[in-house]
């Protein structure tokens, strides 16, 4: 028998803002342990929630970002459950009127040529809320520690309808969901910082069938390769389950990245366990058209538009563009070179192949540092974008080879000095002069006249031998097209 896999995701975000969720005490990663609090965080009697303006309006921008409607109205609920990392033994979220409903996230599946665009579909969204953030626990041997600086953090859980079938799916929604996300600013989405955290609820059935199996949550899965692993694993076990006659219980399991299995955590919750019901503390949020608007003159081009616009407009092949649009940093270098450069193709050739390397290698982590170093970004790096399109311009305009400029590349990268200043210092200037270069020529015939008869008598590859000799000579520096003319005239 044929299975199906049905497959929804709970993403959460934790929204890039000065401050937390309900409080003016202020966010951030690698802080002294429960430094990051205050009374309203630790629950203290008499401390009461003040909401983040900042927080709902960037919760308003994702919903516009994913095409969900807004809502007129949302308000704040109280989860109630009793766990060491909401030390007020409630989570301020939102229940039966999210700040976002519907929506959708586009996704590229692979295809068959991994060098052209693989088939888009919409993986449709339930809703998108907006909640407090928990603590972080810690578990040792005979202790478990708690911090509480990410409790109170403004998070944006976006859920997904079952709505998907396979761990590829599952990967390429995670990618397109965080470039989005990413590339407009609402948060960093490091998942290695929890900025990024993925609950995958997962059912198999028999194909063809419309029922939904009994569900499965996943959790502990800390890398978007790890969400696809993880579910593939659990797909597999259920499918062996039901072949074997197992029933599949309804619960929470933990996936274990280095053992590569899942294991139970606890049955699962239903929304009754929790005992929703308003925050009396806090009013509910209207949010009229006028606001809507506002938010929406700031939303930035989506990573596949982009990525569309790049090959319609500037001819650019899918491995190039596929390699810039996700990562928006990298676009906007691209963008402003190419603005100055007299080939947007060759740009981009650059960015990705080059540029791409040099920071790939500066930024490998030493293992044996005392302290995290910050990452060298493309628009932080020694090679600005007016640099590189120059680089591209002496190319395009004969006055550097390619090979010389492959050269000076990591020189730049590592110095700062332009390709103008290096090749002087060098004395790799291209040599475009004829009476030179065509001496050289005439060396090159006499010394292998056996090529030279060969092309007179029509073998046009033999003529390579020849401009080989000649760039060899010059050490790379002749103008490749006036070794071609010359050659030719004084072979015809």
């Amino acid at each position: 028998m044929e299975y199906e896999a049905v497959i929804g995701l709970e993403v959460h975000v934790q929204l890039d803002t000065n401050s937390k969720m309900f409080t003016r005490v202020g966010t951030g990663f690698g802080q002294p342990p429960n430094s990051l609090t205050d009374p309203v965080v630790l629950g203290l009697p008499g401390a009461l929630p003040v909401m983040n303006e900042e927080a709902i309006e960037k919760s308003i921008k994702v919903g516009l970002l994913l095409d969900c409607k807004i809502a007129e109205v949302c308000k704040w609920d109280r989860k109630n459950y009793f766990y060491p990392d909401m030390p007020k033994n409630y989570q301020i979220s939102q229940y039966d009127q999210p700040i976002c409903e519907g929506g959708q996230v586009e996704i590229e599946m692979p295809g068959e040529n991994p060098s052209k665009m693989g088939p888009h579909r919409m993986v449709e969204l339930t809703r998108i809320h907006l909640e407090e953030d928990v603590g972080k626990l810690t578990h040792y041997e005979q202790d478990s520690l708690v911090d509480y600086n990410r409790a109170g953090c403004p998070l944006l859980e976006i859920v997904s309808e079952p709505d998907m079938h396979s761990p590829d799916e599952v990967f390429a929604y995670l990618t397109s969901l965080r470039n989005s996300l990413v590339a407009a600013g609402i948060s960093a989405c490091d998942m290695e910082k929890g900025q990024l955290r993925c609950d995958a609820n997962i059912s198999v059935r028999p194909r063809g069938e419309t029922k939904l199996g009994t569900k499965v949550e996943l959790k502990n899965l800390n890398t978007i390769s790890g969400v696809r692993n993880g579910v593939e694993y659990e797909i597999r076990r259920q499918i062996r389950a039901i072949e074997e006659g197992t029933p599949i219980i309804q619960e929470t399991r933990r996936w274990n990245p280095d053992q590569k299995y899942t294991t139970p955590m606890r049955t699962k919750e239903m929304a009754h366990d929790y005992r929703y019901f308003p925050d009396p503390d806090l009013m509910p949020v209207k949010i009229d058209q006028t606001w809507i608007d506002r938010v929406r003159t700031g939303l930035p081009e989506k990573p596949f538009d982009k990525q569309r616009r790049y090959q319609k407009d500037m001819n650019l092949p899918y491995s190039i563009t596929s390699a810039l649009c996700g990562d928006h940093l990298l676009c906007a270098y691209f963008e402003e070179a190419s603005e100055m450069a007299k080939s947007a193709g060759k740009v981009a050739n650059w960015v990705v192949n080059d540029l791409l390397r040099e920071l790939s290698q500066a930024n490998k982590v030493d293992e044996f540092a005392e302290e995290e170093t910050e990452k060298i970004t493309p628009q932080s790096c020694a090679v600005s974008p007016q640099m590189l399109a120059e680089l591209v311009n002496l190319i395009e305009d004969g006055k550097l080879t390619n090979n010389v400029a492959k050269e000076l590349f990591p020189e730049m990268f590592a110095t700062g000095k332009s390709a103008t200043e290096l090749a002087k210092e060098k004395g790799l200037d291209q040599q475009s002069d004829d009476s030179e270069i065509e001496g050289i020529c005439k060396e090159a015939i006499a010394n292998d006249p056996d090529a030279a008869e060969k092309f007179r008598g029509g073998k046009e590859g033999a003529i390579n031998a020849l401009k080989g000799a000649v760039m060899k000579a010059t050490r790379g520096q002749a103008n490749p097209k006036v070794v071609d003319d010359i050659l030719r005239r004084l072979l015809s």
